[in-house]
């Protein structure tokens, strides 16, 4: 059994906490990438994104659509990352706490 300043000061709640800022901080990163690169991308190449894929479509719909997609992705990820991995690290925590 342990109180909770030991497990707040246990390596295993600093390893989940690095872990949470490690995933965090990617997938932040990854989220910029994307979207910044997208609007990087519309200033410095206009006319690629305006060529006509379609009788009223330009190529740039389909690039925003797909940032939109992607991070929709990156959040799934997180989400999915979160459930199965930090979620039961903190449960044991927990109940470590309680005991």
């Amino acid at each position: 059994m342990q109180n909770a300043r030991e497990i707040l000061a246990s390596p295993e709640l600093k390893a989940l906490v690095r872990r949470k800022w490690t995933v965090s901080i990617l997938l932040t990163a990854c989220l910029f990438a994307l979207y910044y690169g997208y609007i990087l991308l519309i200033a410095v190449d206009k006319a690629f994104l305006s060529r006509k894929i379609g009788a009223h479509t330009t190529l740039g719909i389909p690039f925003g659509v797909g940032v939109i997609v992607l991070s929709w992705v990156l959040t799934a990820v997180y989400v999915l990352w979160a459930n199965r991995s930090n979620d039961r690290a903190v449960d044991d925590l927990k109940r470590r706490v309680r005991q």
